[in-house]
């Protein structure tokens, strides 16, 4: 559907926009925009959750995959001098993102930050040992 639009926006973008930055009419979302640097030391992920608060964000390490959830509620009330609501919206809602960072690393091991909406990570590195084939042999009688 095409829409109007002036200077490249949508005019209905401010219409539909939802606190964690999404909206209807446009998927492109700061939220959980996660850049992840190679150090010497192991990688740096630094992931955007702007209008979270920290005790709303999950780090989990299981089975070699490092899963980063956050959710949010809000509440927009205004009211008038009367106390009669003018506008009152709410919303609420969750994400995740997950990456492999490998079967050695673990949880004592991630060093985690998170300061004025943003969560900074350090995983070490660690050298995938290769696998040792284990040859069982069967018995044979007779």
């Amino acid at each position: 559907m095409l829409m109007p639009s002036i200077f490249g926006e949508n005019l209905l973008d401010d219409f539909f926009d939802l606190p964690f930055g999404t909206n209807f009419t446009n998927t492109n979302s700061d939220l959980m925009r996660t850049d992840i640097k190679d150090t010497d030391q192991g990688y740096e992920v630094t992931m955007n959750l702007p209008g979270v608060k920290k005790e709303d964000v999950k780090a989990e390490l299981k089975d070699g995959y490092l899963t980063i959830s956050a959710s949010s509620n809000t509440s927009k009330d205004e009211k008038d001098d009367n106390g009669r609501y003018i506008r009152r919206e709410r919303y609420s809602g969750s994400c995740s993102r997950s990456f492999y960072v490998g079967d050695q690393v673990t949880e004592s091991e991630i060093k985690a930050k998170f300061e004025n909406g943003t969560l900074t990570m350090l995983i070490p590195k660690k050298e995938e040992k290769p696998a040792v084939e284990d040859k069982k042999y069967i018995a044979i009688e007779g």
